[in-house]
């Protein structure tokens, strides 16, 4: 038998088996929506549903090269079902007047990449994850939603839930992470967030989950590329984020630009409509990606007409900017290509979502111009950015206890990132007023206070390489270079730093050397950068350095050199003021890695919940032959996932069982003492992990299945449980069953997924 036809058995043999639910009952406001959406489409033209079929842009800030045109035609003709990049109620209401004088007066939806904050803009994507924080991730979508609703927007798109280990790509930056776990519950609370208790609502917009799916594992690390990978690593590493925004009630999913065993996302039937809809029963929308549809083309499927044909037969149901389907499925229909069912469908969802919203009740629900003025940038959002922002900085290392800094005495701040506004808050900060954003010398002179006195010089370029440079800073976050000689842009910061107290130095990447379209083979930073720093460590003053990232670098020689570093990533709106209570120590850092910081770069992917071999590495090895190991560098990472340090020490008891045995349908309970060992409050992230010993497919050797973020007084001990049950313990296996196999088990519990305490108990 074919290998292809297995495959298509095995994924049959999936949806079966995860479908055969029992359908729930219809609720009175589902059948009311029922009628209502029917009673329009009996109105409607052919050319009307497929008008509700796509999304245009609105002229603003875009995402790709494709730019719409003639919208306000189109739109009066019913040709148009949503349009994204236009804010503002204003123009909004505008717009909207334009839907509401077409023939059956249908809404428009407005959507926007709100990614990490609206005006008020909060930490990157991976840096939330590295708060640990699940209620302060939550109350960041939460304030990005009542400020775009406020704005005139009514959809967003995010949250992004892309597994992602290979630190070369660039939106790693928008992810979680490496980690399924950890991801999940991340997608849960924003999605929670965005969306609240009722889509109805002022306040609540609709979240859209991306991208479908798959894409962070992009061959090569380099965006929009293929991607290859077995069913396995599938269902159990990258598919269940997905799922778990989709059980979370996101109303709508975006596809994703790469292929999946061989065919692209956007014309994969077997991912929408198989997976998506008949094995995880999901009733929301489908939107493709920017220009999703055409570029269909290039992956060798057909012209417009064709793959616009596929798309919409496969299960996408909004075409983003391509215009395929409003230019081809008429002639598809009456072709025979596709089917009137097929243009049904996909109107019907997009009208449900319209309804659910309550655009047909109010079309102008979210054109307010006192919300504007009144509910963005507030204090209080401000100062929830701010807070946030201290939670996802991750202390990698503090010698001699060189941080926190005292507000006193003269601070020398060097380096490329030390005196920009534009590259504070970060990719995909669209929104944001750069003129409120600070300097990371402003933050400090504001926390620091008038005994601080601070003098900066600049150090070094951001890259040597100018057009790299150029390419690193699109989108208005433009660093000016100096072009005098390297060497003497050098020697004035050497004596900035010896006449100043302590050194921080600012370095890393630029805002947009991360993000989308900003994948990387060199993950070290940049060497023109790293001649500064070392010239910064022969003053003998101590030096600092903070972290400028949207990912994983390189810096083994900085951890081996510089006293103290701070990785701060990139922080949001109020990044330079929470690097400021970081450094001086008014806030205590807490934030833990959400992936794991390679030693090089020839060891990407790198991941903690890797698997086992026939031929492992013994513990505390570097090299044996015959073993799975390198020539040239150890198989451990510089920073394993979960790492971060403290202003304070912790310390953990041993791990305490309730029982030696779980039995189906029961739990136990996993206790250990945590102890704030140290002279500081602080708060730990506690971490589980457990790992399967005998499995009928091989199993991690780690996986993370819970954790805790705990407040701790110094000398403080609390106990800390955690509760296990035979769900947690569950895996698709080779059959794609959803399983938890009887035998022998490891807990871990500790501070992260290296340095751990461990105890065994056994599944029946």
């Amino acid at each position: 038998m074919k290998k292809a036809n297995i495959l298509l058995i095995l994924l049959a043999v999936a949806v079966i088996n995860s479908s055969a639910q029992t359908k729930k009952p219809i609720s009175a406001e589902q059948a009311k929506m029922n009628k209502f959406v029917s009673g329009l489409m009996a109105k409607m033209t052919v050319d009307e549903k497929i008008g509700q079929l796509n999304l245009v842009t609105g002229g603003e800030a875009t995402t790709g090269s494709t730019v719409s045109t003639d919208v306000e035609s189109k739109i009066a003709k019913g040709n148009v079902g949503g349009i994204f990049s236009m804010t503002t109620p204003e123009k909004i209401r505008k717009t909207q007047e334009v839907a509401m004088k077409s023939r059956l007066k249908i809404p428009l939806i407005f959507g926007q990449d709100v990614i990490h904050g609206y005006k008020t803009t909060f930490p990157i994507p991976l840096a939330l994850a590295a708060s640990w924080d699940l209620p302060m991730i939550k109350n960041s979508a939460r304030i990005a939603a009542t400020e775009a609703s406020a704005d005139g927007l009514n959809w967003t798109f995010s949250p992004m839930v892309d597994i992602s280990r290979d630190a070369r790509w660039g939106r790693i930056a928008e992810s979680s992470g490496e980690d399924t776990y950890l991801g999940s519950q991340i997608a849960k609370v924003m999605v929670q967030g965005y969306q609240g208790d009722d889509l109805r609502k002022v306040n609540n917009i609709m979240a859209c989950v991306k991208h479908f799916a798959l894409y962070g594992a992009a061959e090569s690390g380099r965006d929009y590329n293929t991607t290859d990978m077995s069913l396995d690593r599938m269902y159990n590493d990258y598919l269940p984020p997905y799922k778990a925004a989709l059980d979370a009630g996101a109303g709508s999913i975006m596809v994703s630009f790469n292929d999946i065993n061989g065919v692209p996302a956007t014309a994969n039937k077997w991912l929408l409509t198989d997976l998506l809809r008949k094995q995880w029963a999901f009733n929301g929308f489908v939107v493709s990606d920017y220009t999703g549809v055409s570029e269909l083309i290039e992956h060798g499927l057909g012209d417009l007409k064709t793959v616009s044909a596929k798309s919409l037969s496969a299960g996408t149901d909004m075409d983003m900017v391509s215009e395929g389907f409003l230019t081809t499925l008429k002639k598809s229909l009456q072709d025979g290509k596709i089917t009137i069912t097929d243009i049904n469908t996909s109107c019907r969802l997009i009208l449900e979502a319209k309804y659910k919203l309550g655009l047909f009740d109010n079309p102008f629900k979210n054109c307010s111009e006192d919300r504007a003025k009144n509910e963005i940038l507030t204090p209080a959002n401000i100062q929830a950015a701010r807070a946030a922002a201290t939670q996802t900085f991750v202390l990698l290392k503090n010698d001699n206890k060189t941080l926190p800094l005292k507000k006193s005495g003269t601070i020398a701040v060097v380096g490329p990132l030390a005196n920009t506004k534009a590259n504070m808050p970060g990719t995909w900060s669209v929104n944001a007023d750069m003129a409120l954003v600070p300097t990371l010398i402003e933050g400090l002179q504001n926390v620091g206070g008038k005994d601080v006195k601070i003098i900066h010089a600049l150090g070094s370029n951001l890259t040597a390489d100018a057009t790299l440079q150029t390419n690193g800073t699109m989108f208005g976050r433009e660093i000016p270079r100096d072009n005098r000689p390297e060497e003497e842009i050098i020697e004035e910061a050497v004596k900035a730093a010896r006449k100043a107290d302590v050194v921080v130095a600012a370095l890393g990447e630029g805002s947009e050397m991360t993000g989308e379209s900003a994948s990387r083979t060199d993950l070290n930073i940049p060497e023109t950068q790293k001649r500064l720093l070392a010239a910064l460590l022969k003053t003998g003053k101590p030096v600092v350095l903070v972290l400028f990232t949207g990912r994983p670098l390189t810096i083994k020689w900085e951890n081996e050199n510089v006293p103290a570093i701070l990785n701060v990533w990139f922080g949001g709106l109020q990044a330079a003021n929470a690097i400021g209570d970081v450094l001086f120590g008014d806030v205590n850092p807490s934030g833990k890695l959400p992936v794991t910081f390679p030693q090089n770069v020839g060891q990407v992917p790198i991941y903690y919940s890797h698997k086992n071999t026939g031929r492992p590495l013994a513990d505390g090895k570097w090299f044996s032959k015959f073993r799975s190991n390198y020539l040239d560098v150890s198989n451990d990472p510089l920073y394993p996932f979960g790492y971060g340090l403290s202003y304070t020490s912790f310390t953990y008891g041993d791990v305490k069982l309730s029982s030696n045995t779980l039995s189906k349908d029961k739990s136990i309970t996993a206790t250990i003492s945590v102890t704030n060992s140290g002279s500081t409050d602080g708060k730990e992230v506690v971490q589980l992990y457990t790992r399967d010993l005998v499995g009928s497919s091989t199993r991690p050797v780690k996986e993370l299945k819970g954790f805790q973020k705990i407040d701790l007084k110094a000398g403080e001990s609390k106990n800390v449980t955690f509760n296990i049950s035979e769900n947690d313990l569950k895996f698709y296996n080779s059959s794609l069953k959803y399983v938890a196999e009887p035998g022998e088990f490891k807990i871990f519990i500790g501070t992260n997924s290296r340095d751990v305490k461990e105890a065994s108990f056994t599944l029946k």
